[in-house]
């Protein structure tokens, strides 16, 4: 149970981010990111914005000139941590009253004037669409005003902007190719506080992920709300696509295109991939998977529950057979893929006959990993205005449980498939727990510890596994990949 309560507290904790520092930069940034992977790609996008505004990164709360906390509405308890912390701000803004302090990201978006009104210590609101907007809110804040900017974008995809990355290992990275969603599921905040779906130009994403290539990173993952909705066609939201014109609609690129264009300029990097939705998942994407080395063979598709009626009230466009044939067909075309999912647990109206219901399709895919949380009423969603939150919280707790416990059964069977195999893994960093190994990653996302020996970070290296837990391999290396 312990591993998989971790992987949920990694989803929502905040991390304090820190850059190397560029000469000539006099003022301080701490900057801190609570939930998703596009979350901490927005704050490297927001340092990039403000580094050539004179801001250096810092780790140190007590010394920066501009605190900036990106949000996260998923959840309740992400919210809950937030609000924790502007109170530690507030503690050190009195004893650094020149301090400025900023809300960034979903909750800005939903919660906009509440946070200069009930939380005196915030100076600056800024929503997601409108970090290129930083220098004139700050300018505004500087002469005494409180500044505001949530207003979400038809277009706005950041495309133009080089992230600076930070608190990077050297090794992975994230590029965001879309933003927003469509999908409108009713337990979600994501389409209210991110907007309609948009895509970069496929020319910009080649061109950052050289860069980091150039800098010798060894793995990209793609980023969106929805990578499977990728759709370029010149710009714009993708709700437009059938109002363009005939030209644009003939060459308009797609998920499957993009992802063989990466994998085909860059095929001694790895690529990863997330979010799918399973509506929008295409067949054509697998195929790419299968076509290239390089692309992991690892899928996060999540599902949220296993009852047709709990999909159907979550407004999930699929049913749970539509997913398993999915599935099905994925592992057909790829045997060894991995598999992760999202599970809400006791939404709106969830019998025990639905409970039983997700755990049945659980035990039918058997995945690797998985992201379980207990619902909680996000206002503003459908949900939250016209349903009932009507399952006991000790029900919930319970479900929550039985489901963890059997992803943790799911996830032991998972890695003990790779016993006794030879397999490529990617030096990320050292184990946590013994300075003497490193970890690193193979194609279907889990992880190994093993002795250091002569090996380097960011090397690929060929280790034979020989011991695992649920959620970790052990092994020792026979050499390096022929990928280096």
């Amino acid at each position: 149970m312990q591993a998989t309560e971790k992987i949920i507290d990694d989803k929502i904790q905040g991390k304090a981010l820190v850059t190397e520092n560029k000469a000539g930069n006099t003022k301080k940034l701490f900057i801190e990111s609570y939930g998703c992977q596009m979350n901490m790609n927005d704050s490297e996008i927001v340092a990039s914005i403000l580094d050539k505004e004179g801001y250096n990164t810092t780790q140190i709360l007590e010394e920066a000139d501009l605190v900036l906390v990106n949000t996260c509405s998923i959840r309740e308890k992400a919210e809950t941590s937030v609000r924790k912390r502007l109170q530690k701000y507030n503690a050190v803004k009195k004893v650094n009253p020149k301090m400025k302090v900023g809300v960034l990201g979903c909750m800005a978006e939903r919660l906009k004037e509440k946070f200069l009104e009930e939380e005196k210590i915030v100076d600056l609101v800024v929503g997601p669409d409108a970090y290129k907007d930083l220098p004139n809110l700050l300018s505004e804040v500087s002469e005494g005003r409180n500044a505001v900017n949530v207003i979400l974008s038809k277009d706005e995809t950041y495309g133009d902007i080089s992230p600076v990355r930070l608190n990077t290992n050297g090794v992975t990275a994230f590029v965001s190719i879309t933003r927003g969603c469509d999908n409108m599921c009713t337990f979600c905040v994501v389409p209210f506080t991110r907007g309609r779906e948009r895509s970069r130009d496929p020319k910009s994403i080649l061109e950052e992920i050289g860069s980091m290539v150039a800098q010798n990173f060894k793995e990209i993952t793609l980023l969106g709300q929805n990578v499977d909705s990728f759709l370029w066609f010149g710009g714009g939201l993708k709700k437009d696509f059938k109002k363009a014109t005939e030209m644009a609609q003939a060459t308009a690129v797609g998920f499957a295109e993009l992802l063989d264009m990466c994998a085909t300029k860059f095929p001694k990097t790895r690529f990863r991939f997330s979010t799918s939705n399973p509506q929008d998942m295409s067949l054509d994407v697998i195929h790419v998977m299968a076509k290239h080395r390089n692309i992991c063979k690892y899928l996060h598709l999540p599902v949220q529950s296993g009852s047709n009626a709990m999909l159907k009230a979550m407004n999930r466009q699929h049913t749970r057979e539509e997913y398993m044939t999915l599935v099905d067909n994925i592992f057909e075309i790829i045997p060894e893929m991995s598999l992760s999912q999202d599970m809400i647990v006791g939404f709106c109206g969830e019998t025990e006959e639905d409970h039983q219901d997700t755990l049945d399709l659980m035990k039918y895919v058997k995945y690797d990993f998985g992201f379980m949380f207990t619902y909680s009423e996000r206002p503003g969603t459908l949900a939250g205005n016209k349903m009932d939150d009507d399952v006991p919280h000790e029900i919930k707790k319970r479900r929550l449980q039985e489901i963890i416990d059997l992803q943790q059964e799911h996830a032991l069977y998972r890695t003990q498939q790779h016993l006794g195999k030879i397999e490529e893994f990617l030096i990320e960093g050292t184990s946590k727990k013994n300075p003497n190994e490193w970890k690193g990653r193979n194609t279907q996302n889990t992880v190994a510890v093993f002795p250091k020996g002569d090996y380097k970070l960011g090397e690929f290296v060929m280790l034979k596994v020989e011991d695992c837990t649920s959620a970790t391999l052990k092994g020792s290396v026979i050499g390096y990949s022929d990928n280096n």
